[in-house]
């Protein structure tokens, strides 16, 4: 008897020890090239692990059992890095500019992913983390749309891609355009992909300019909650066997509680700062995992049509960004 419950538990085991090492790389990677996020890297280690032969595949269905656990918590944890009253303090011609640079990036691109023939749910992944936040808006969104695991590792690819373009081309440009460090910070806060990035294209406008890059970045992160709770929604109509996803799914109800706690400022700096490392943790896990299941063939035979998705994409929310702060804020 304690044979069988044995066999089930070996894969788990192995792949929480493959999961737990390719975080581990991860992470220690992003911390040596902080450009390059801990997620972008987990993708990547996913994807050659997974094509390794000596992963049996009891333990490739292990790793993808434990994938929506760790993103969810990922996500929850995601809502403390956000300060509601420090987004609030931009004004509401910023706040606006905000909103509708990403209404705009979100539907634009799924537009031009149709018009490419791009699929749906990779046009659909490109469009959220494009226009929200990079890697950690895909890992939340891939939970509520119908998607192949490809998809996720090819979006996350293309923000790691033309986000580390934008590092050097928003300062270029800015310098081009004559404008002040302040314009040039909430440009690179406005468009750039990843918070990574973000701090990158900022700093060559000094440290004024990241401060306020920052703000506005988060304040995109802010409109990930209602993002995914609108498509979740909307996929409704489309049921996976027979099933319906909930109308709002709780982990980001759990997200908005999260935020919500820490625009009370009653929690040390030291509980955010563990949190911050445990959310990025749990996300790099989740991604590990759907890179695993991810086949390169598949992926490189949507290579073209969704580079180009993704270099129009970044020229829709850089171009909008560009024109509402000049309009709005």
């Amino acid at each position: 008897m304690s044979t069988t419950h044995a066999r089930p538990t070996k894969p788990y085991l192995t792949a929480l020890a493959v999961t737990g090492a390719g975080v581990a790389a991860a992470y220690l990677a992003g911390t040596a090239f902080p450009v390059v996020s801990a997620l972008t890297i987990a993708v990547v280690l996913g994807i050659l692990t997974g094509s390794l032969s000596s992963v049996s595949e009891d333990t490739r269905k292990a790793i993808a059992g434990i994938i929506k656990k760790l993103l969810r918590a990922g996500v929850v944890l995601l809502g403390l890095q956000l300060s509601l009253p420090a987004v609030l303090a931009l004004g509401p011609g910023t706040l606006l500019a905000v909103v509708l640079t990403v209404g705009i990036t979100f539907l634009g691109t799924i537009g031009l992913g149709r018009l490419l023939g791009v699929p749906r749910g990779l046009a659909m992944l490109v469009a959220t983390g494009f226009s929200i936040c990079g890697a950690s808006a895909i890992a939340a969104m891939e939970g509520v749309v119908k998607r192949e695991d490809s998809d996720v590792a090819t979006a996350v690819a293309l923000v790691t891609f033309y986000g580390g373009l934008a590092i050097a081309a928003v300062p270029l440009i800015g310098g081009w355009l004559r404008l002040d460090a302040a314009r040039v910070g909430e440009w690179a806060g406005l468009s750039v992909h990843e918070v990574a990035q973000v701090v990158a294209a900022a700093t060559p406008a000094g440290s004024a300019a990241i401060a306020v890059a920052i703000v506005i970045k988060l304040s995109r992160v802010v409109l990930l909650a209602p993002m995914v709770a609108a498509v979740g929604v909307h996929e409704r109509k489309r049921p996976v066997d027979g099933k319906r996803p909930p109308l709002v799914p709780l982990f980001v109800v759990g997200f908005l509680a999260m935020a919500a706690l820490r625009s009370t400022g009653i929690l040390p700096g030291l509980a955010l700062d563990v949190a911050k490392i445990a959310c990025t943790l749990l996300l790099a896990g989740a991604l590990f995992g759907l890179g695993c299941a991810v086949r390169i063939g598949t992926l490189v035979r949507t290579g073209g049509r969704a580079l180009l998705l993704g270099l129009l994409s970044t020229l829709l929310v850089g171009t909008t960004a560009l024109v509402m702060l000049t309009v709005l804020g």
